[in-house]
């Protein structure tokens, strides 16, 4: 299994395009723009964003890439409704919020287990996600081994499925860590950049290519599944090359 970071947005897509029924709302379908009507904080959204924050808070700290991939997921939910401005600050108000506490995460978690109880792979995907999110640093603390084993207990999410994407993930690191770096100035070409430039010019380019190669982007456009694929490599590679710059630099 190869994950890529930014690229883990297609999981959020995967669970707001999928038809499912929740007892206060209507089918999402990113084909009809939704209309939100009732309480966000109580949607399958609004409690996605809810687990999201529990796990990115809990080593205490939350780093650039990882708020690039926040920033991106707000984006993404927000798409599926009309009013995609205001929901999508409604859904980082939320996040703000449940990012101060651990003390509702069971709360939080079995409210999203009720909306999802007849769709295991759904909240599989969720916690796929979730582990994606607390090990985009390369580290797993105990802190976020234990949050993610509550939420996982809490979504009725099998033991030996949890143990076996914490041991992919582990392996994929581990992987990553034995392979030969690219050099440094590898890493300027990956971003068309030149070793003179400061990291805000630096930054710009990034992001613009995270943009060009967005899996999500060009699935909205059509792209066939190997486009999408070769692009999801390549978002690794600009990512792997944006942080050595980053380390480098500083």
């Amino acid at each position: 299994m190869t994950y890529v970071i930014i690229a883990v947005v297609l999981v959020v897509f995967y669970l707001l395009t999928k038809n499912y029924q929740t007892e206060a709302y209507q089918h999402i379908n990113m084909d009809v723009k939704q209309t939100l009507r009732g309480d966000l904080a109580e949607h399958e959204a609004g409690l996605l964003v809810a687990l999201m924050a529990k796990v990115a808070k809990a080593d205490g700290r939350v780093n650039e890439l990882e708020a690039e991939l926040l920033k991106l997921t707000f984006s993404d939910i927000a798409r599926v409704f009309e009013n995609s401005e205001s929901v999508r600050e409604e859904l980082k108000e939320i996040y703000q919020k449940e990012m101060q506490s651990f003390d509702n995460t069971l709360i939080v978690s079995q409210k999203y287990l009720k909306l999802t109880k007849n769709d295991y792979v759904k909240r599989l995907k969720v916690m796929e996600y979730l582990l994606n999110l607390a090990f985009i640093d390369n580290e797993f603390s105990q802190a976020e081994f234990m949050i993610t084993e509550d939420i996982a207990n809490a979504l009725d999410v099998k033991r030996a499925d949890f143990e076996r994407l914490i041991a992919s993930f582990e392996q994929f690191y581990a992987n990553k860590a034995t392979h030969a770096q690219m050099g440094i100035k590898n890493a300027y070409a990956v971003l068309g950049a030149e070793p003179s430039e400061d990291m805000e010019s630096i930054k710009k380019k990034y992001r613009a290519l995270v943009k060009e190669y967005h899996p999500d982007i060009l699935m909205g456009q059509g792209k066939d599944k190997n486009i999408i694929d070769a692009a999801t490599a390549k978002l690794q590679e600009i990512n792997e090359a944006y942080e050595m710059i980053k380390k480098e630099k500083n």
